[in-house]
């Protein structure tokens, strides 16, 4: 996989750059500008080289998925962090566009989604975007699991190379394959069946690995154990291979909600949180976080005495159902991950746990903050992405 370091001249080169502006906007105006903030590194590096960048992306709205918002909100920001881009609403308008910008410009194409192409993988498509440049370069690591046109076709007609960004997540993602021991894998979220290959995988790479979030709730129903109304994937997993293994470690106590009021032979408003033991929960109950024992348990093993405190910590996903609020434990963690960084490598990612770091101003505060959710958690269990090989493929 080569990358724009490997280019000698830039000098009125067109580019034809995928970066990940797939970022919340409400009323205009972007709330999170994280990922872009990230790819910034890359487009200066072009813009100082004098090439003429065209930069494409999708967008969506998550409050309505069948909506395909348009990306002239992100346009304006970016002027607001020093990249004066032209926006085009309509690609095929754009060739006249570019030829009459000048070197170190910036084009800003519409969303990606809007042409059907675009999730086909259209080799058309990819076609006609690849005519508007001399050369490719992937910076959207994070979409990079997705076999779309814009990732995977287009290297099929331009010569390919890594962004800056897209270089350093896979440069430190790998460093997951090799760790410094100790080494903690902290795995949360939903999606059992996305996440049980990272379960297969580290539990025979990494020293210890703390399950939370709803994935745990799993491993309480293959126990055998009531989980009341917790979500929880449907399929047999035969998660009892596992139960032997002295790495993993589970939450021994919950936060759970009570439909009726009912909760612990107690009576409580209903929706209240109480705090369970993980094999005392009854048919009312929800579980939604993990409880405050757990917590102490994990955050002693994270800090740890100077003979067991892991020299790798690797996260990925809230312990909690962070959307609906349960955000404490969630945050602690954060904290004490981010204290641990400097005498540990602390990794971190996934769409929930950057939102808890960006609520508590830590995104500094780790070693490495990977800008994939899907894509880091595929990376991780299979070590490449179809975008990844598509570049790999162009180089050879």
């Amino acid at each position: 996989m080569k990358t724009i370091r490997d280019i000698e001249n830039f000098k009125g080169v067109k580019v034809l750059v995928r970066v990940d502006f797939n970022v919340p906007v409400v009323n205009g105006s972007v709330l999170d500008d994280f990922r872009i903030r990230k790819t910034l590194p890359t487009l200066q590096y072009l813009r100082e080289r004098g090439a003429k960048s065209i930069l494409v992306s999708h967008i969506e709205d998550n409050t309505d998925p069948s909506a395909t918002p348009s990306l002239e909100p992100v346009s304006r920001h970016l002027k607001k962090l020093g990249i004066e881009c032209t926006f085009v609403k309509n690609y095929r308008n754009a060739a006249s566009e570019i030829e009459s910008s000048p070197e170190g410009s910036f084009i800003l194409l519409e969303n990606l989604r809007m042409n059907d192409g675009e999730k086909k993988n259209d080799k058309k498509f990819a076609a006609e975007l690849a005519s508007l440049a001399d050369l490719y370069v992937n910076d959207a690591f994070s979409v990079s699991h997705r076999a779309h046109a814009s990732v995977v076709a287009v290297t099929e007609f331009l010569p390919s190379y890594a962004g800056l960004l897209f270089e350093s997540e896979v440069n430190h993602l790998s460093v997951a394959f090799h760790p410094a021991r100790p080494f903690l894998f902290i795995l949360g979220g939903a999606k059992f069946e996305t996440k049980l290959p990272l379960i297969e995988k580290f539990l025979t790479i990494a020293d210890a690995v703390f399950i939370g979030g709803a994935l745990a709730n799993n491993f309480f129903k293959e126990k055998g154990w009531n989980i009341g109304r917790s979500l929880v994937s449907p399929q047999d997993f035969n998660l009892k291979r596992f139960f032997d293994n002295p790495k993993l470690i589970l939450p021994v106590d919950v936060v759970v909600t009570s439909a009726s009021g009912k909760s612990g032979g107690q009576i409580n408003p209903v929706g209240q949180k109480n705090i369970k033991a993980a094999d005392a929960i009854t048919s009312d109950d929800n579980i939604l976080d993990v409880g405050p024992t757990t917590i102490d348990t994990l955050k002693k093993l994270i800090a740890g005495d100077t003979s067991q405190k892991p020299a790798q910590i690797l996260w990925n996903g809230p312990l909690g159902a962070y959307e609906q609020g349960f955000k404490e434990p969630t945050m602690d963690v954060a904290r004490v991950v981010a204290e641990a960084t400097g005498a540990a490598n602390t990794i971190i990612g996934g769409g929930d746990t950057l939102a808890t770091i960006a609520e508590l101003h830590l995104e500094d505060s780790f070693s490495f903050v990977s800008t994939g959710g899907g894509a880091m958690l595929d990376f991780l269990a299979s070590g490449t992405l179809p975008g990844i090989e598509a570049l790999e493929k162009s180089s050879l």
